[in-house]
């Protein structure tokens, strides 16, 4: 990816996309740095300091233009996630499929709102990362409504080598249709673009109302590419949702 200017990023946290609401965004990641320099110091260790990596954070901040009515908006989703733990979403430049995805499962921190007379009105939020943060890459966009049972093209990622686990985040933004909408959404993983033997990898919870999920699996596998499949039921079901997967 070359050098480009932020005009395009994505930002989807719990039910809500973010991107149309925000208008800046901060993603951080750090290890803590433990001392353990020694009296009896490694060969060619003398009078330095040595360190280890010890526990990794994450950091989200985010702002922009308030808006409520509805649980798409940044109100409705930031009020109802306060102190509680969902999926984070940040796609720098698109989330259309094989884009660059950044996501992990982060506690909703602090929530902020108003500002001065004559003032755009604000908001500011922050969350923790509960799980470790994963760059992955997108393999279904949020532009496309799903009306029907179906699986999305395979897009090219990496395998999952021992000691390292696969994840997947899925963000659920609007349902519209009666007799209960229900959408499924699972992971699939093949050796080759055309998906000949697809194997599930992860599998969502059915879900019936606008919301978030993120799931992982220790299982190491070879394959390089990878899709969605989702199972769509009730009358007039319709879908916007955005799925992400990656290895950490």
């Amino acid at each position: 990816m070359a050098k480009f200017v932020l005009h395009n990023t994505r930002i989807f946290a719990g039910a809500a996309d973010l991107t149309g609401y925000s208008n800046k965004i901060e993603l951080s990641s750090e290890r803590e740095e433990k001392d353990v320099t020694a009296f009896n110091p490694a060969e060619g260790q003398a009078g330095w300091k040595e360190v280890i990596g010890g526990l990794a954070s994450t950091k989200i901040s985010g702002e922009g233009q308030w808006e409520a009515g509805d649980p798409s908006r940044v109100d409705n989703e930031s009020w109802s996630g306060l102190g509680a733990i969902g999926a984070w979403t940040i796609c720098p430049t698109a989330a259309s499929p094989g884009g660059l995805a950044y996501f992990t499962n982060a506690l909703r921190t602090s929530y902020e709102l108003g500002g001065k007379p004559g003032d755009v009105a604000p908001w500011k939020a922050d969350a923790s990362g509960t799980w470790p943060l994963v760059r992955g890459v997108s393999v279904h966009g949020p532009g496309t409504a799903r009306t029907a049972t179906g699986s999305a093209p395979g897009v090219q990622a990496v395998p999952v080598p021992a000691g390292k686990q696969l994840y997947a985040a899925l963000h659920v933004l609007s349902i519209a249709g009666t007799a209960t909408p229900s959408l499924t959404v699972t992971v699939e993983s093949d050796d080759a673009a055309g998906f000949a033997s697809p194997t599930t990898r992860l599998s969502f919870a059915s879900a019936t109302a606008v919301g978030s999920q993120i799931l992982r699996s220790a299982t190491t596998n070879a394959d390089t590419y990878y899709r969605v499949s989702y199972t769509i039921s009730g009358t007039s079901p319709s879908f916007l949702f955005m799925v992400s997967v990656g290895v950490a």
